[in-house]
């Protein structure tokens, strides 16, 4: 019987999967235990890969973190494990790795991957979108091979982008104290998401928000959409300490101080060094996606390269941020997304688990643009990954080969920003702005 209901919902998938049967519906359930099964699948073939063939499957970071959780469960410091910059939260998250199995981390990554997919909907139908457009931009989290291999290889990220949408909806919902725990939480799991604070403060306008009413959403067939413009300084100015702003920072800043305190009593300096101040003056001598790569290349053990120099590589980053929020706040999940784009692409180190940040972020915004798949949506496809392809040529020459490559390796850095950077553009031009809140209160 199991059997042949599993049958039932492969064949309902596949039938899906067709063009031509546009009649064929599949529901959410179905997408989400066909992609359950995948990433069960791949889990255990990862085994199989680690055990038998020279190139593994499973990320080098979930190496450092199992083994991180082991110094946990022996009462010793996560960070006397090499490399491990990440918040103690994810060593004792994956303790159960030592004694229930070694792939336990896998397992739990993979299930916040899933519960992405169900926030994404549960965003896009507080919205009024139809449920085949939810399932459509669904799809495009969790069969995108990059996203459903990240969290099957040990990768922590999918936690963190579960938390970011979960912030979503409860600022969506009004909730604003259970937003501002998880928001405070995961800044303090992984500092990136620091970059929505001024967004966030821009849309908790006492116009929105109110003691016990929920903020009026704009329904997705809402033809009222202003033309995107600045948002008013001055108004943020005036009501900068409105109850809301004031109750959100407060809570935020409290839990992670909270965990930060917790966790430097415990560690002290060597977990504020590796787990936070660490990632502000950053720099890796080997290559990567940035583009300031070969230059910290040629410079890394030079005394000149001070910690001034270090900070002032972040102008540019700071710059583009201000100017995307102060255009796109009040769309902010469109805000989100292309921040993190543009946080990634001008940022020192550029690793290819950093896409996720702005992956689980992309169905969020699929139904407000006007960008048809064909052909301009291929082509922004195409040459995004054709550049990282490019990239990553030159890196094997020199990392297997080695090749002296490291020009024509900037080189193809320096076109993958060119790429970025028109995808950013594209996107923007083709997206219908649409604020999430209306300037009305509806009742509970």
């Amino acid at each position: 019987m199991k059997l042949k209901m599993v049958a039932n919902h492969i064949c309902s998938f596949l039938n899906f999967l067709q063009l031509g049967s546009m009649k064929t519906a599949l529901n959410f359930r179905d997408l989400i235990i066909f992609s359950a099964f995948l990433r069960v699948f791949l889990i255990v073939y990862g085994e199989w890969q680690d055990t038998h063939m020279e190139v593994r499957y499973t990320d080098v970071d979930y190496l450092v973190f199992s083994d991180a959780a082991t110094l946990v469960v022996s009462g010793k410091s996560p960070y006397k494990r090499s490399t491990y910059r990440y918040s103690p939260l994810i060593a004792f998250l994956l303790t159960p790795n030592s004694f229930i199995h070694r792939s336990w981390g896998k397992f739990l990554f993979s299930a916040s991957d899933l519960l992405v997919g169900y926030f994404i909907r549960k965003v896009l139908k507080l919205r009024g979108v139809p449920e085949k457009l939810c399932i459509y931009s669904v799809i495009v989290w969790l069969f995108n091979p990059f996203t459903f291999t990240i969290g099957t290889r040990g990768n922590c990220e999918p936690i963190v982008c579960a938390i970011i949408l979960w912030v979503i909806i409860c600022l969506m919902k009004g909730n604003l104290f259970q937003g501002a725990i998880w928001y405070g939480l995961v800044v303090h799991m992984r500092i990136y998401p620091i970059i929505y604070s001024l967004p966030i403060l821009i849309i908790l306008d006492p116009s929105h928000f109110q003691p016990n009413k929920n903020p009026a959403l704009v329904n997705w067939k809402s033809k009222q959409r202003p033309p995107p413009g600045p948002t008013k300084s001055s108004n943020l100015i005036m009501t900068l300490f409105s109850r809301s702003r004031i109750l959100f920072s407060l809570t935020s800043a409290s839990v992670f101080f909270f965990f930060t305190g917790i966790f430097f009593y415990l560690y002290e300096w060597e977990f504020l060094h590796e787990a936070l101040l660490y990632h502000l003056t950053r720099t890796d001598p080997r290559h990567n996606f940035s583009i300031y790569f070969y230059h910290i290349y040629l410079n890394y053990e030079k005394p000149e390269f001070s910690v001034l120099e270090k900070l002032v590589s972040f102008l540019p980053q700071v710059m583009v941020q201000l100017v995307i929020v102060w255009r796109f706040a009040r769309d902010f999940s469109f805000c989100f997304f292309v921040q993190t784009v543009a946080f990634v692409a001008f940022n020192k180190v550029i690793t290819a688990q950093y896409f996720v940040w702005f992956f689980c972020l992309l169905p969020l915004i699929l139904p407000w643009t006007k960008m048809k798949l064909k052909w301009e949506g291929l082509f922004c496809i195409s040459f995004w990954i054709g550049t990282q392809l490019h990239w990553l040529f030159w890196g094997y020459m020199l990392e297997f080969k080695g090749k002296q490559v490291f020009l024509q390796l900037w080189a193809a850095s320096l076109l993958f920003f060119a790429a970025n950077t028109y995808v950013i553009i594209t996107i923007i031009l083709r997206h219908t702005y649409s604020p999430v809140f209306n300037p009305s209160w509806k009742i509970k």
